[in-house]
């Protein structure tokens, strides 16, 4: 059996244009009590979807190690630590602040 992780990353890989609506509606939720964790969840599931931390932490110009730390549920990451993660995705800060679009 595989798990909730495994899957939901599995999921991005397939749909990488999902990353910006899973981490919107994460950082919509970051008020609500546990939001915090959960939001530094769906970033590392994005990360992980996109090379992994290895991969994400050269990009983002951070230590592997750190970026461990700084995605687990007890992270406490920087504002720059996350704004150079979340670019070293691909995504711009702005796509979560940002109104979703109606189709």
């Amino acid at each position: 059996m595989r798990s909730h992780d495994d899957v939901v990353i599995e999921m991005l890989r397939e749909d990488p244009t999902m990353a910006v609506d899973y981490l919107r509606t994460a950082f919509d939720e970051l008020d609500e009590e546990g939001g915090e964790t959960a939001f530094l969840i769906a970033l590392r599931h994005v990360v992980e979807s996109q090379g992994g931390m290895a991969a994400v932490a050269e990009k983002a110009k951070v230590s592997r190690e750190s970026l461990y730390r700084a995605l687990s549920p007890k992270g406490n990451p920087t504002l720059r630590t996350m704004t150079a993660v979340i670019k070293a995705t691909g995504i711009h800060f702005h796509d979560l602040t940002t109104p979703r679009q109606s189709a």
